[in-house]
């Protein structure tokens, strides 16, 4: 099937005018999204890889798949012997490569949809040294050849209530266009999902476990309009827009009314003065998440090429939203108990397994029948289950990793029914998890051994859990990036010569993306542009990932706030994190001999208040279990 892609694609490539030397297939949408709906899968259909981030490339005798380090391992087993990985960070990348690879005036295809503005200007730029172009195709010719494309789906658009968003629309836009003009602009360009969701107030379902609606968004200093397919509109969202001033467009209309914003002819403007601003002021565009396709309709010197204001604000967490998120995290990790303790009975009762508490090996004349087995997916079914028992629940924020022994160190592993694995009472489970709740989202993760682990294996999570405990209690002057910190994740496990390829952190949405920017901690030159701020959340999640053996990852969501520091160097003022994840660490996984008596201090505090806030939401034998899965350890 995929050879039968890769040729129909060249002979689509070859027929082109110009015929194309590559055919350049991004994973990202129409709005630049990390997660993607299906019908826009398109890199994931050619390729075969299913990671979320990644490019294809396909040239007349080639086909090539760079992805990051998170997925290096799972892109190696996914990819068929036609296509070559290419690992981001050690192996050139594409532009470069097919500046080297290609004949002078080479043409490279790509659509215009599907691109932002900044990478295909870095292409252009590093095509022009052999004369190649950056061809925009009008078509998607993946589209062409995808027979069986998932059509799109009308789900509605509705409200966030005030009571969860915390701050109105008014409110949102008059913010916006102060912003629009402290940087002389007449208007903004939106067009990243969680953006246009923010700021109007709005959820929808178009994109699995992302609450937000395919739309686009402009904003001038006197008009605001939503561009969306209008069968996902009711009477009463449109009496909402109209209440807000929102003028509702078709999806499709945001081409031409770019056209026209670039004219000065989408508006009229009756204040003199803000006509004159709308003059001779140029739009805003973010280059990081605007389509080629719209920055090419507006005229070069009309244009302001800088960060979407709105995913700064968007990070700023209001009061209202810092509440909800740490009360669903404190419903989040009642359900993550809840799943413990089932697990911890099932692993014992299926497989003899000395379980989550002692020591041992497995009980092998305990043989279990084939119909009660337990696989990656089952269990992490059961996860689901018990959060889907809270309160204001309304989905999993991302695919539940659910992975046992060696399918532990694919760091974002998405266990198939088909094919997953079996639960293994001698091997470390690994379960990055997180739920989008209508006051918050979630994401945790928590690695645990119901057998005998082994002493490297402590050695290796010990190191884990010393790194969380020290970027966790971090402080540090205002000013200060995630690249800074970063290290402080990975200083105990690089005393060992370990180290993991992801980032440590980033930030959480309110019932919006799981991941989240512009802040990040991480030791990407990326995480050095947004210094952190206070009301932000970010993810303290390192690892470390042993290919063929396990994976071990821990990962709580913090808050950025004020800290109360004995002094006040150069008046910065400084900054620390306040946990909001609530769930134990299992403590035979740690070598306790390797941990200084302030980080036993951390951990015995950090259990007493898991202990305490999650109490309420539990039963009798689940409090049971809490109770001595977060006994207090003897410095």
């Amino acid at each position: 099937m995929a050879e039968d892609t890769l040729a129909a694609l060249r002979s689509l490539m070859s027929s082109h005018s110009p015929p194309l030397h590559a055919l350049v297939v991004p994973s990202e949408d129409y709005h630049q999204s990390e997660y993607v709906s299906a019908r826009d899968k398109r890199r994931e259909f050619v390729s075969g890889f299913t990671g979320s981030a990644g490019l294809a490339l396909i040239t007349e005798n080639e086909a090539l798949l760079w992805t990051d380090g998170r997925y290096f391992l799972q892109a190696a087993q996914q990819l068929s012997k036609k296509w070559k990985l290419m690992r981001i960070g050690e192996d050139p990348p594409v532009d470069i490569w097919l500046s080297d690879n290609l004949p002078n005036g080479a043409a490279i295809g790509v659509d215009p949809w599907c691109v932002s503005v900044d990478t295909a200007q870095k292409w252009i730029c590093a095509f022009a040294k052999k004369q190649q172009k950056l061809i925009e195709t009008s078509k998607n010719l993946v589209d062409e050849v995808w027979t069986s494309r998932p059509p799109a789906e009308a789900n509605p658009v509705v409200v966030h209530p005030l009571e969860f968003a915390g701050r109105s629309v008014e409110d949102k836009l008059k913010d916006l266009r102060e912003q629009l003009l402290k940087e002389k602009t007449c208007g903004i360009i939106l067009s990243a999902l969680d953006e246009v969701a923010w700021l109007y107030n709005i959820r929808g379902s178009d994109v699995s476990y992302c609450p937000v609606v395919h739309a686009y968004a402009i904003v001038t200093l006197t008009s605001a309009f939503f561009y969306v397919d209008k069968r996902k509109v009711s009477s009463e969202f449109s009496s909402y827009m109209e209440k807000n001033s929102i003028v509702l467009r078709d999806y499709a209309d945001v081409s031409s009314d770019v056209v026209l914003l670039a004219s000065e002819q989408l508006v009229s403007v009756k204040d003199e003065k803000l006509a004159e601003a709308m003059i001779n002021y140029p739009i805003w565009v973010d280059p990081g998440t605007c389509v080629f396709a719209l920055y090419s309709k507006l005229t070069g010197d009309k244009v302001s090429l800088q960060p979407s204001p709105l995913a700064l604000s968007k990070s700023l967490k209001n009061p209202v939203e810092i509440e909800g998120l740490k009360n669903a995290h404190v419903r989040d990790g009642a359900a993550v108990v809840q799943y413990l303790v089932w697990l911890d009975h099932q692993m014992q009762e299926i497989y003899g397994a000395s379980g989550y508490f002692r020591e041992g090996e497995a009980d092998s004349k305990k043989i279990h029948k084939a119909a009660t087995k337990l696989t990656e997916v089952s269990v992490s079914d059961k996860l689901e289950q018990f959060r889907a028992s809270k309160e204001h629940f309304r989905g999993l924020s991302f695919p539940t990793i659910s992975s046992v022994g060696p399918n532990g160190a694919i760091i974002h592993y998405c266990p198939e029914e088909e094919t997953c694995a079996e639960m293994n009472p001698n091997s470390i489970y690994l379960f990055d998890s997180g739920a989008q709740y209508l006051d918050g989202t979630t994401d945790i993760t928590r690695t645990v051994h119901f057998g005998k682990p082994t002493s490297h294996e402590k050695t290796c999570y010990t190191a884990v859990l010393k790194g969380h405990i020290g970027l966790g209690n971090a402080r540090f002057p205002n000013g200060t990036t995630g690249n800074v910190l970063d290290v402080l994740a990975r200083v105990s496990l690089w005393k060992d010569g370990l180290d993991y390829r992801h980032g440590t952190g980033h930030g959480v949405g309110s019932y919006l993306y799981v991941h989240e920017g512009p802040q990040q901690i991480s030791f990407k030159p990326s995480a050095r542009n947004v210094p952190l701020k206070p009301s932000m959340t970010v993810t303290d999640e390192p690892g470390y990932y042993e290919d063929g053996n396990f994976g071990i990852r821990l990962e709580n969501v913090l808050v950025v706030k004020e800290a109360d520091t004995k002094f006040n160097f150069g008046d910065k003022g400084y900054l620390m994190f306040e946990n909001i994840t609530w769930a134990p660490y299992q403590k035979k996984m740690i070598d306790l001999q390797l941990l200084a008596s302030e980080e036993i201090k951390w951990l015995n505090n950090y259990h007493s208040r898991c202990r305490e806030i999650l109490a309420p939401y539990l039963n009798d034998s689940e409090q049971e279990w809490l109770n001595k899965a977060t006994e207090p350890i003897a410095a």
